[in-house]
């Protein structure tokens, strides 16, 4: 018998906050630029994308404010950088789409998730439109009245 894959794209680091603040209208998947010393970190699941975002420059799309923590047992002839800015991967017709969106309607990219796809670590990042307070309260009510409903259910089918 064969041995299958526990998961097939594995979660590094996940932006919770992000579907919090932001409504998010389409996702792209970018592959990243990195050192060897911030692969080891990724595996090691020492990454935080909280206070990350995305920004555009030059028809280059890069990932700023990330924080990629060293491993101790780093080179001690290197000084790494936690929050280095970090070049995406992505195709010219995405870059293209997402710069257009950018400038022009006024769209933020936001990272999303973090994960492992083939061996290669990929970001999520989704394009979006920030939420005033009244639509997170709204979005928090309907989470709240979801979760209500479905034990309304489960109470009423026993």
């Amino acid at each position: 018998m064969s041995k299958k894959p526990a998961n097939d794209n594995p979660t590094i680091a996940e932006n919770r906050k992000a579907r919090h603040d932001y409504f998010i209208e389409e996702t792209y998947e970018a592959g990243l630029s990195l050192q060897g010393w911030e692969v080891k970190s990724l595996r090691a699941g020492r990454v935080q994308l909280k206070e990350a975002y995305v920004f555009v420059k030059d028809a280059e799309a890069y990932l700023f404010g990330a924080h990629v923590s060293a491993l101790p047992t780093a080179s001690t002839h290197f000084i790494p950088d936690p929050i280095r800015t970090r070049k995406l991967l992505l195709n010219r017709s995405e870059l293209n789409r997402l710069v257009g969106a950018v400038e022009r309607k006024g769209y933020t990219l936001v990272p999303l998730e973090m994960y492992w796809k083939n061996g290669r670590a990929k970001l999520r990042i989704g394009l979006a439109k920030g939420k005033k307070e009244h639509d997170k309260r709204a979005t928090e009510k309907d989470r709240d009245w979801q979760r209500e409903k479905s034990r309304l259910m489960k109470h009423s089918t026993r």
